[in-house]
């Protein structure tokens, strides 16, 4: 299709048109610039991230989570945000496997990213990729990360409410401990609660908590067990995020979360152009002259960003 039936497609929320925008984003065609342009801040999506460990469930219990949602009359969307094969760049888990069963209903939209070996775990893309979701007309979106690295952090910085996903017995709340995830997190799931030690997974958190600060607002994150495989507790997980996100909007906090994401979304584009840059061949006499100590990283980073500037 050409440009004027893309945007005449869109508007008229032909899924279709949805699936070839998001692609022109991902891949940073002009046509997905102009139209993410033409369409940024409509909408009002209740953008969810889920995170936690490989393995922890995250997509089961998505799901599960979808089924919630519908159940209510939304309009739902999926950003499963992948690793990426090394060798294409494209994603490998394909985690919309475990959510086929909403395949053939047209309220459910499912995508996956390629994380393309973002600092972070997180596309440089997923931020666009929202704000074509939220334009399109999306009630909830959930965003899935790969669970791995820096990504619960940044998922912080792109969701409105953080769901973080555990599971009992698998060092995951230690895990969570160092990598600092307890401070970001708006909402705890310990999922396949009927393994053993999911009651002194539970202790542990709530002590954690105890000695980390409230989140703005006052808010205390709440702790919710779960079986995804059988939806067993998923409905009361459902209601602590409806919860949470009437929290940010009594308290004036949603408007500060968007401009983060906004913040988030800029620094993305810095980081993929400056990685491009050093991949060039004026980037790597740059970076020559960095190893051989001619220049500081930040003297070479400066010249790369010269032309920018000027």
């Amino acid at each position: 299709m050409d440009k004027a039936e893309l945007f005449a497609r869109f508007e008229a929320k032909d899924p279709r048109a949805l699936a070839r925008a998001l692609t022109l984003v991902e891949a940073g065609h002009p046509w997905g610039a102009e139209l993410l342009k033409a369409h940024r801040g409509r909408g009002n999506a209740k953008v969810v991230g889920l995170t936690g460990s490989p393995g922890a469930g995250k997509s089961t219990l998505t799901d599960r989570l979808i089924e919630e949602a519908r159940k209510r009359g939304e309009k739902v969307a999926v950003l499963a945000v992948d690793p990426s094969s090394p060798f294409t760049g494209g994603a490998i888990l394909g985690d919309r496997i475990r959510m086929m069963r909403h395949h053939q209903d047209p309220q459910v939209f499912i995508r996956s990213l390629a994380s393309r070996g973002a600092l972070g775990g997180l596309a440089g893309a997923t931020v666009a990729a929202l704000a074509l979701l939220e334009a399109f007309g999306f009630d909830r979106i959930y965003v899935e990360t790969v669970g791995v690295g820096q990504s619960e952090v940044d998922i912080a910085r792109v969701a409105d409410t953080t769901l973080l996903v555990l599971t009992p017995a698998s060092g995951d709340a230690v895990q969570a401990f160092k990598a600092g995830v307890m401070e970001i997190a708006d909402v705890f799931a310990i999922n396949k609660f009927d393994l053993p030690g999911g009651e002194r997974l539970i202790l542990e958190l709530k002590s954690a908590l105890e000695l980390s600060p409230l989140r703005p607002g006052g808010w205390l994150p709440p702790i919710y067990p779960v079986v995804a495989t059988t939806g067993q507790g998923v409905e009361a997980l459902f209601e602590g995020l409806e919860a949470h996100h009437a929290h940010l909007v009594k308290h004036g906090l949603l408007e500060g979360h968007r401009l983060e994401r906004a913040r988030f979304e800029v620094e993305s584009v810095i980081q993929e152009w400056g990685r491009r840059k050093t991949q060039e061949q004026s980037g790597q006499a740059l970076i020559q002259a960095v190893a051989q100590g001619r220049l500081t990283p930040e003297e070479a980073a400066l010249r790369l960003l010269a032309p920018v500037a000027e």
